[in-house]
């Protein structure tokens, strides 16, 4: 019997690493295998880079790092800052050596959208960011770019996840999520980040104070005005579940609006909402960046929609049921800061 088509389940994702599939110098961390996913971890050499690149077909990113593209190395053993307005490129601890039917898509991880730092991953060859085709075996990188708040970044840190998929993409449905600019409790529809904030320690969850950061955002008569170049943490209005059987991302709901961009991480694991892992409902958190000119952003807008997709195979452990951050979330900040008070 051919092998299911789909999205790896953690249980397949296990697998692989036990087979060689994935590598990395040392054990997986006891959380870094989701639902549907893989947490990716930062190795211990980054490079800052005068701009962005992909290697191209045929070529090697080690190969590209020796170009006048790099400004100079960072080890990052003991712990580095990466600085917000550049653009660096770090190895992954993990390596691949893909089945010839499964290739890999990657994404910011929650909390890393939340932080407003871009990042892509690529690997030797790669013609596009965050695709990894059937069959690839080689390292890993990630470009990272801290846009408004600078980072500490250590080896073991995960900014990025990969979704392994067997099979072509076959999405099976899709739901548009709005904007919630009217909350029922009266307080803040979303946050602002402030600009020349402290630095984030990403080993410290829980320890950086909220107004140091943020500035609570209130709507005016059901809207907002988003400023260009501004980063919002906002909350849609609508409760999101995503089933045992399907995995979903989000993705934009109209690309020609071309004044705001509505998110980063996307991933959206089995379990996310479903009220017997502790969901009961949970909202999507956007990250949304205003473009070119200012835009008024209205309650209910839609601003961006869920692909769903479905599993290869059943769930050991649904998200939600060992722990989670961001179950049954509202509007809700990265898991480094404290509750606003």
């Amino acid at each position: 019997m051919a092998p299911t088509p789909g999205i790896l389940p953690d249980r397949a994702l296990r697998a692989l690493f036990d087979e060689g599939a994935i590598m990395a110098g040392h054990p997986l961390d006891a959380d870094q295998i989701q639902p549907a996913s893989l947490d990716l971890r930062l190795g211990t050499r980054v490079w800052r880079l005068r701009a962005s690149f992909l290697p191209g077909s045929g070529r090697r990113v080690s190969e590209r790092l020796q170009s006048d593209f790099t400004m100079h190395e960072i080890d990052l053993t003991g712990g580095a800052v990466l600085e917000t307005g550049c653009v660096y490129l770090a190895e992954l601890a993990e390596r691949i050596a893909l089945p010839g039917d499964v290739a890999a898509a990657m994404n910011p991880k929650s909390s890393t959208g939340r932080l407003d730092v871009f990042t892509r991953v690529i690997g030797d060859g790669a013609e596009a960011f965050d695709q990894v085709p059937a069959g690839y075996a080689g390292p890993l990188y990630v470009e990272i770019c801290p846009r408004t708040f600078s980072i500490l970044a250590r080896p073991g840190d995960r900014l990025v996840q990969a979704r392994l998929r067997r099979g072509a993409h076959a999405p099976t449905r899709s739901v548009t999520l709005s904007v919630d600019l009217a909350p029922a409790n009266g307080g803040p529809v979303g946050y602002r980040a402030k600009r020349h904030s402290p630095l984030v320690d990403l080993k410290k969850v829980g320890a950086h104070d909220p107004a140091a950061f943020w500035e609570p955002l209130h709507a005016i008569d059901g809207h907002i005005v988003l400023d260009p170049g501004e980063f919002y943490i906002l909350a849609s209005r609508e409760a999101v579940e995503i089933p045992l059987g399907e995995a979903a991302e989000m993705a934009p709901i109209a690309p020609e609006i071309g004044e705001f961009r509505a998110h980063y991480a996307g991933f959206f694991d089995p379990g996310f909402g479903v009220e017997t892992a502790g969901g009961k409902g949970a909202r999507a958190v956007l990250e949304v960046r205003g473009r070119d000119v200012p835009f008024i952003l209205e309650h209910g807008q839609a601003v961006a929609k869920l692909v769903y997709e479905p599993m290869a195979g059943a769930v050991e452990t649904p998200y939600g049921t060992a722990g989670s951050n961001y179950q049954a979330q509202g509007l809700k900040l990265a898991k480094h800061f404290r509750a606003p008070g």
